[in-house]
């Protein structure tokens, strides 16, 4: 519950800054516009954000006979979780990693990256698909696509005003001037991304501690964040660093850090993620782990995914 009021909280300012900002360019017009564009820009991100982000990273569809073992998982884990089954998806990406998208339960889907199910094992493919059925558990998609749309409405909004000189209904300009309206075009969208970050982290050390839950054993998600970090440096995803607004959205960072992108990331750190989870694990079992059989790929002993 604290982390939930901890986000509501964080979602509040980051809509009260958005409503603040309308009204120092524009005065009570200005406040009523941007209020207008925060619902509207909320309910689009809501209907069609899961559509938008699956396309953007070319994600194809997958069904039970292109991959039926990997399907039993999910479907096992989505039943522990008391969901229904998600939507799944590929992205023929070398880099591992994953992410769920969607508006509610019922209409969710989870994406792997075909990186991710060349390098685990089954213990660690489930770790993974349980983080992102946490996620879809809390409705932390709807929470991160909101937030995501906000933070780029505030600097869109921003922009607009410095461009247009920001004057209120009576023909005032802005109280603080076109200095103060520089500074806002500075300021307002680095304090959206602090508060976006702020809620990102928030979700994903909580998608994690259920995840784990869901997934019956911590190690299997620890490993699995641990190869995802190791592997991702030095294989870089072309589409994520063309969309880097989407990078929340993944279970670690996509993004090569070749620019500023490490200054502002919106996960924490994995060594954090991995100490808090081995915190949770119960004594390593003998051999065997609790899909009922070896610690072996998901396609079988000395097979590559489906995919290839």
């Amino acid at each position: 519950m604290a982390g939930y009021f901890r986000t509501a909280i964080l979602l509040a300012g980051l809509t009260a800054l958005f409503i603040g900002i309308g009204w120092v360019l524009g005065g009570r017009q200005g406040m009523v516009i941007a209020f207008l564009m925060a619902c509207g820009t909320n309910l689009w991100a809501w209907w069609n954000s899961d559509r938008v982000v699956l396309s953007m990273h070319n994600a194809q569809p997958i069904t039970p006979s292109e991959a039926p073992r990997l399907f039993a998982l999910v479907d096992q884990l989505a039943r522990r979780a008391g969901l229904p089954m998600p939507a799944l998806y590929v992205i023929h990406e070398d880099q591992p990693n994953a992410f769920a998208t969607g508006r509610n339960p019922e209409n969710a889907a989870v994406a792997v990256n075909t990186g991710l199910l060349d390098l685990m094992s089954e213990e660690e493919v489930a770790g993974v698909v349980a983080h992102e059925l946490a996620h879809i558990k809390h409705r932390d998609t709807l929470i991160m696509t909101v937030t995501a749309t906000l933070a780029g409405a505030i600097g869109m909004l921003a922009q607009f005003g410095f461009l247009f000189g920001g004057r209120s209904e009576d023909g005032r300009r802005n109280p603080f001037g076109p200095i103060g309206a520089l500074l806002l075009v500075v300021v307002g969208p680095i304090a959206a991304m602090l508060v976006q970050m702020a809620i990102s982290r928030s979700r994903e050390y909580e998608a994690d501690r259920l995840g784990a839950e869901i997934s019956g054993d911590p190690r299997g998600l620890a490993g699995g964040l641990a190869k995802l970090e190791r592997y991702k440096q030095g294989i870089v995803n072309p589409t994520a660093e063309a969309h880097p607004a989407s990078a929340h959205m993944f279970i670690v960072n996509p993004l090569s850090g070749l620019r500023l992108d490490s200054l502002f990331t919106t996960h924490p750190p994995t060594e954090e993620r991995i100490r808090r989870l081995l915190a949770m694990a119960p004594p390593a079992p003998q051999g065997r782990g609790p899909w009922g059989g070896n610690v072996v790929s998901p396609w079988g002993a000395g097979r590559r995914n489906p995919w290839g």
